[in-house]
Order: C-alpha cells, then sequence, then structure tokens
C-alpha cells in the first residue's frame, strides 16, 4: 500500500499512513496501517504503541468533522490480511439501524464509489493537519526502538 496514489492518502509519517484501500471505496471510510509490518496490535513496537492511539483519535476526529458524522467506528481485525491495521467508517444519519455498529460493514459493497470517496481526501487531509498542529495534540516522545 506504500504505492498508492497520494489522491487515496491523507497522511503518512514514519510509523502510520491514513488512506484509502481498494475493496473499502465507501465514502468516509478509511485505513489507519502500521507502515511496518506488525501483525496484530502485539506486534506493534513501543513507538507504534505510543502513537496509534493519538493517530485514530485525530484521524477520527477529521473524518467525523468532515463527514458531519454522528457516529465513526474504528475497528480492528486482522484475519484477512495479517497486517495491523484499523477501518475507520463514518457513520451517517441516512444509514439505517440495520447497517450501524458492526453491521456497518455490508455496506463495504452496497455504498463503494470510488470517485466520491477520493473526492473526500481533500478536505479529511485539511482537517486532520489542522487537528494535529494544535499545540495539545503534540506525540509523545519517541524512543530509540527501532
Amino acid at each position: 500500500m506504500d504505492d498508492a496514489d497520494e489522491s487515496v492518502v491523507v497522511f503518512r509519517d514514519d510509523l502510520w499512513a491514513a488512506e484509502i484501500v481498494a475493496g473499502y471505496e465507501v465514502p468516509g471510510w478509511f485505513f489507519l496501517r502500521a507502515r511496518r509490518h506488525a501483525e496484530r496490535l502485539t506486534g506493534l513496537d513501543a513507538d507504534e504503541l505510543a502513537t496509534f492511539g493519538p493517530r485514530a483519535r485525530d484521524l477520527v476526529e477529521a473524518v467525523s468533522q468532515v463527514c458531519d458524522a454522528p457516529a465513526t467506528y474504528l475497528f480492528v481485525f486482522g484475519e484477512n490480511y495479517p497486517h495491523f491495521h484499523a477501518v475507520i467508517t463514518a457513520r451517517g444519519e441516512d444509514v439505517p439501524a440495520d447497517r450501524r455498529s458492526g453491521d456497518i460493514l455490508r455496506l463495504r459493497t452496497e455504498c463503494a464509489d470510488p470517485a466520491a470517496a477520493v473526492a473526500l481526501v481533500p478536505a479529511v487531509r485539511e482537517a486532520y493537519e489542522q487537528i494535529t498542529a494544535r499545540e495539545s495534540r503534540a506525540l509523545p516522545t519517541l524512543g530509540a526502538d527501532r
């Protein structure tokens, strides 16, 4: 995924990337993934663990703002793709009750719209950059765990 086109990328840093992934092109859905290969949460190193929470929090906030979502979910699985990643899914008011919570993943095929998903990236990227620029959002000092 490191070769993903910039049009689908919200951010990339040394440890994390946030982007739209093929097969999950629902507007407001993004993957937050470790740049280094790590399986499961238990495979993350100290720096990745220290930064996952802040990165996830800030991406969820950016997606929620841009999508005006009353709920934004963060899922972690790891069965089908043995690489640590979280799926962030914005849930709009228009999503029926039988497609909320875990059932929102049924929308993967029902609501796929690659063009609309990519169209949201610039706004989510801008919101993410504004959120992370806040002084209160500084990342912890990282060790030399690498």
